[in-house]
């Protein structure tokens, strides 16, 4: 028997366990509004 792939909405976010709006981008899996209060801890910058 295979096991189950996480796919979709199944694994949320990190921090809040919201499962909609995930960032995976970079292996975050945060979502986007938790995005928003870290990014900048992260590294991540506004350029205009």
């Amino acid at each position: 028997m295979k096991p189950k792939k996480l796919f979709g909405r199944k694994v949320g976010c990190f921090r809040c366990d919201r499962k909609r709006g995930i960032v995976r981008r970079h292996g975050l899996h945060l979502c986007r509004q938790c995005f928003r209060e870290v990014a900048w801890d992260l590294g991540f910058r506004k350029y205009d």
